[in-house]
């Protein structure tokens, strides 16, 4: 066949490529081939050359110079302020509808609450136990939701979301039915789309071979169910990219400082912004704004009207970090009540464990801490269940999460009665629209029922009649899935194969690889490998960390591609190695800074201003006093890079 080229511009694939896929049933792929040499070159994708001649010209976002030359001279239809999963969610559906649409982050891409979660995509089994008791048809409703959602996530990137066995001991024999019943009515609940294998019992011996760390003694038997896991920033990140594909102009480290009303009808008509890296300050019109800002909801409502009750009750998750060997690497444990009646979690995630979670009361801060107390409660409640004993030693790092209780607006004189577990959307007389609550699953609903509410309050956005009135997203795939199916037909153990066969890639950095970035994956590996700089004496890629799978062009792909613009962007967000290991994060931090410097620019000042910032963030996620000592002295030992 003829070599033929297809841009993997917006949603998919050209027609003339997918005619190609369709001919020639391309299923592997070959090295990219590098792009121009030069600094300005650096940012154009390495090309994808398929075995049949095919090539594909991976998506470029645009730069963050060009989303903010958009956000200075354009009008919009809709500006959401807030970059999360939800706020994200909401420029994707806004966008994929044909609105003109913008989303700032004052921050960074899921800093907040979304990258703070137990990484689990799920249905809540705890809330269909409190439907049957309770005889709570909301709940019912809610689990229901949460699994239809659950099911589209796993299809969205499914190179990063994947079905997660779930294992729940028991030690009574009554309990046995009791847990495979309730297993098996979340089954029925999920439906014929459930996108995860059925619940089963497993026996106290098979229980014990699949998860050997599990305290033997009195164990009776176990139900496995299935839930779905993910990466929670890196899926945040990937839906506000999928967004620009879909032309929504996007931007972190952009606040909202003020909102802009029209003089004559006292309607929200747009916000004045300003640029955090810089200071520069400037306005933007919109006829409709979104307040996704989740638990700081209440701060962008208080710029329309300061007398408005407040919506938001701030909870605090914490999570403690254990080396891996506390937990199989694809089996995970849920322990249903905890001595205080809480549930506990143990999860493999991204080599490391996963141990929480509490749930407590907190002020709203983007750098909630987790306090000893906590942590000593997760590490004596693990050790009722585990038979291998957990000391304060063992934890690498631990975590706290502010998740949004919120109030449904038409129940605030009902105290307590008012605070809802689901989602509400709220439309003040400024015309001033709030997504908040919820859960990390429901994002895309959540966003879908905001868009819903923009096109019902503000009819002006489709004047034309030529938006898209009913949501797409459901059936959309995001960024890295191979949507059209060219890369590797979604068979991304492909992409593995190439990685290791044709880059010399390592079995677990490949793998983290495809399991982060999915047909991205391949640009990553090309500035390992081709760009000079980033392999060791032996033709290794560098590591941020030798303990971890974390490579150093991971750094120059997150500055280029994914809008990094401080290192701890990507010791928190786009690696998770800060959430995983605080003091390997802490011993890396110099040289993520390195490397930034080098690709933005930096001065002195600036590089030690980073380091300051690292630690900052560093220090509120160690485990304990002595633990922030020894990461310190590790990090001791790395000098601020010479300029």
């Amino acid at each position: 066949m003829a070599s033929a080229t297809s841009h993997l511009v917006g949603a998919s694939a050209s027609l003339v490529g997918a005619a190609l896929v369709a001919a020639s049933g391309i299923t592997l792929i070959r090295r990219p081939v590098h792009a121009k040499s030069g600094a300005a070159a650096n940012r154009i994708p390495a090309q994808i050359h398929c075995r049949d001649g095919t090539v594909v010209t991976p998506y470029l976002p645009p730069s963050r110079e060009a989303q903010l030359a958009r956000l200075k001279s354009e009008h919009f239809d809709v500006l959401v302020i807030g970059g999360g999963c939800v706020g994200s969610g909401v420029a994707l559906d806004a966008a994929m509808r044909g609105m003109n649409t913008a989303m700032i982050e004052a921050n960074d891409f899921g800093a907040g609450t979304s990258g703070r979660s137990t990484k689990l995509i799920h249905g809540g089994i705890r809330y269909l136990e409190t439907a049957f008791k309770k005889l709570d048809l909301e709940s019912l409703h809610l689990v229901r939701e949460a699994l239809e959602e659950r099911a589209y996530m796993l299809r969205a990137a499914p190179y990063m979301n994947k079905p997660l066995p779930i294992m729940i001991p028991i030690y009574t024999w009554w309990e046995l039915p009791y847990m495979w019943a309730g297993a098996k009515v979340y089954d029925l609940v999920a439906g014929s789309r459930r996108a995860v294998p059925p619940s089963h019992y497993m026996s106290a011996e098979e229980a014990l071979f699949n998860f050997p760390m599990l305290r033997g003694a009195g164990l009776k038997g176990a139900v496995i169910y299935y839930d779905g896991q993910m990466n929670d920033t890196r899926m945040s990140l990937t839906i506000a990219l999928t967004a620009t594909q879909s032309g929504a102009a996007v931007a972190s480290r952009v606040r909202a400082v003020s909102l802009i009303k029209d003089a004559r009808s006292g309607r929200v008509a747009g916000a004045r912004l300003r640029d955090e890296t810089t200071g520069e300050e400037w306005s933007v019109t919109a006829s409709a704004v979104v307040n996704a800002t989740g638990c700081f909801a209440d701060a962008v409502r208080h710029l329309d009207d300061p007398a408005l009750q407040p919506l938001i009750t701030p909870a605090a998750g914490v999570h403690v970090m254990l080396p891996d060997h506390f937990s199989p690497s694809k089996m995970g444990l849920i322990v249903p009540r905890t001595a205080d009646g809480r549930v506990l979690f143990f999860l493999p995630w991204e080599g490391a464990t996963i141990a929480g979670t509490t749930d407590s009361e907190s002020e709203l801060t983007m750098l909630p801490r987790p306090t000893q107390a906590e942590v000593d409660f997760i590490i004596q409640e693990s050790n009722r269940f585990l038979s291998c004993r957990v000391r304060r030693d063992d934890a690498i790092a631990a975590w706290s999460g502010i998740r949004p209780l919120v109030r449904d607006p038409t129940k605030m004189g009902e105290g307590t009665k008012a605070l809802s577990r689901s989602h509400v959307v709220e439309t003040l007389p400024s015309g001033l629209i709030t997504i908040t609550g919820g859960k990390w699953t429901t994002y895309r609903r959540m966003a879908q029922d905001t868009v819903d509410m923009i096109l019902k309050e503000v009819p002006e956005v489709n004047a034309q009649g030529s938006l898209k009135t009913e949501c797409t997203t459901s059936e959309a795939a995001l960024i890295g899935a191979d949507r059209a199916g060219i890369v590797c037909a979604q068979q991304f153990d492909r992409i593995v194969t190439t990685l290791r066969s044709e880059y010399g890639l390592s079995s677990d950095v490949a793998r983290h690889l495809v399991d982060n970035y999915g047909t991205r994956a391949l640009q990553v590996a090309e500035i390992a490998v081709n760009r000079g700089g980033f392999l060791d004496k032996a033709n290794h890629p560098l590591r941020l960390s030798a303990q971890y799978p974390f490579l150093d062009a991971e750094v120059v792909f997150a500055v280029e591609q994914e809008y990094a613009l401080k290192a701890v962007d990507v010791l928190a967000r786009r690696t998770r190695l800060a959430f995983i290991d605080a003091a390997a994060a802490r011993a890396a931090a110099p040289r993520v800074v390195e490397i930034m410097a080098a690709a933005l620019g930096w001065g002195r000042a600036r590089r030690a201003a980073e380091l300051s910032e690292c630690e900052e963030f560093l220090a509120t996620m160690s485990p304990s006093k002595a633990a922030e000592a020894k990461a310190a002295e590790v990090a001791a030992a790395a000098a601020v890079p010479a300029s």
